[in-house]
């Protein structure tokens, strides 16, 4: 038990032992031996000096010959079982302590540095010096102690308003930490915003490209299609109907990548609200409320994402319903340079007409598609991504603005553990700030 105490740095350690016996076997000095062996906190003391056998006295021993510590030896007198049954008061036995070694011919030498009177000094003394010397340990220490309590108090967060005013102000408050959070992911200041950008720059350009219009535009279909429009009367100069049908045919199959581009934008900005409600400190506090602005974003954007739906679908229904005239006005006519038509009105079918067709429709798809891979990115980052960073929380703002009172302490609902922390923590705090004050001012002192 007394080894728990002498092994802390901090302890001074009175190796006690008495001058009846042999120094050579004392506990006292064993044990500091080893936890101290430099000596530098151990103080010799040499009881019943005034119990030692005729003819023999320890000077060799308080004078540091015998057995040598790192600070002088220190001899005392206390008071025999009778003083104490006598009732001898301290003051007494200290006086006659004094008297013992100032008359003693074999003590009167060191009398000036013997007695319980000299060592009580020369230990405040020394407890002085290291007191001193560990303020600037203690200083840090606890500097470092204010710094762990007050980031974990910041990690539980602020207490919970009282007033209903309060409660809303906070719940604000913790919406736009969200709110900021969210946006940063978008703005690139966050990781997470890059993946929209993937969608538009290689996941569009590949369902586009896996939509093989070239294979659509097969001679077989440009044929079946043709004489479809034609109807029981053939076309006399160009199968219009025939291109309206085969690019519309084509146009259509857009609407496929363009809403998978809208759904994928979608689910990107839904995953970046569970990761901005993730780092929101705050909304780790108050789990009603984590679920309740959760839930909010992610309706919001779902009507985002509908809107942008309409929108991108409209921009490919817009090319399928009206075609840009200019495009065919400058194919190659089919007139030779006399005048006559390279083919008969009665040989429109033959393979090399249809496949003429087939590379007009095609090369008039592959500018509305290219068209189209810029314009849909535009129509989904205006309703989706724009709106996301405008809006994502206005209707759950106009929502929470109408509850009572009592509907906003049960979003700020929080867990009584973590209040029973915050209430001890900050009892902590208040102790060791006390206590640093009080540290700083001695310091400052010396």
């Amino acid at each position: 038990m007394v080894r728990s105490y002498i092994e802390k740095p901090n302890c001074i350690i009175l190796a006690i032992s008495p001058a009846n016996q042999d120094l050579a076997t004392s506990d006292a000095i064993k044990i500091s031996r080893e936890v101290d062996p430099k000596g530098d906190r151990t103080f010799g003391v040499l009881t019943k000096i005034d119990l030692m056998d005729k003819g023999t006295d320890a000077v060799d021993i308080l004078e540091g010959k015998a057995y040598r510590l790192q600070y002088p030896w220190f001899g005392v007198v206390n008071r025999s079982q009778a003083d104490i049954n006598k009732n001898v008061d301290m003051i007494a036995a200290r006086r006659r302590e004094r008297e013992y070694f100032a008359n003693s011919p074999d003590y009167k030498h060191l009398a000036h540095r013997m007695g319980s009177e000299y060592l009580g000094k020369m230990l405040s003394k020394h407890l002085e010096t290291v007191i001193k010397s560990r303020i600037p340990g203690i200083q840090s220490l606890v500097s470092k102690t204010i710094a762990e309590l007050e980031a974990e108090l910041s990690r539980l967060g602020k207490p919970v308003a009282s007033d209903a005013g309060g409660k809303l102000y906070m719940i604000m408050e913790i919406c736009r930490g969200f709110d900021q959070i969210y946006k940063e992911h978008l703005d690139g200041v966050r990781p997470g915003g890059d993946k929209i950008y993937n969608v538009f720059d290689n996941q569009l350009p590949a369902a586009l490209k896996r939509l093989q219009f070239d294979k659509q535009l097969s001679m077989e279909n440009v044929k079946k299609l043709i004489t479809e429009a034609d109807g029981y009367q053939p076309h006399l100069i160009a199968p219009e109907q025939g291109y309206r049908r085969l690019i519309e045919s084509s146009l259509v199959s857009i609407r496929g990548p363009a809403e998978a581009s809208v759904d994928a934008v979608h689910a990107l900005l839904k995953d970046l609200v569970h990761k901005a409600i993730r780092e929101t400190l705050e909304l780790r506090q108050y789990p009603t409320l984590r679920v309740e602005v959760g839930n909010a974003a992610i309706d919001s954007l779902e009507r985002m994402r509908e809107e942008s739906r309409k929108a991108t679908l409209k921009l490919v229904d817009m090319e399928c319903s009206y075609l840009t005239v200019d495009f065919f006005r400058k194919l190659p006519q089919d007139i030779e340079k006399g005048g006559n038509p390279t083919h008969s009105i009665f040989d429109r079918y033959n393979d090399s007409y249809l496949r003429r067709i087939g590379t007009n429709v095609l090369a008039y798809v592959n500018m509305v598609c290219a068209s189209l891979r810029n314009s849909i990115p535009k129509s989904i980052v205006y309703c989706q991504v724009r709106e996301a960073k405008r809006s994502l929380l206005d209707h759950f703002f106009t929502e929470i603005g109408k509850k009572e009172a009592k509907e906003l302490s049960n979003l700020l609902n929080e867990d009584p553990a973590v209040m029973e922390r915050r209430t001890a923590l900050a009892k902590r705090l208040e102790l060791y700030r006390n206590a640093q004050a009080e540290i700083d001012s001695v310091a400052w002192s010396k």
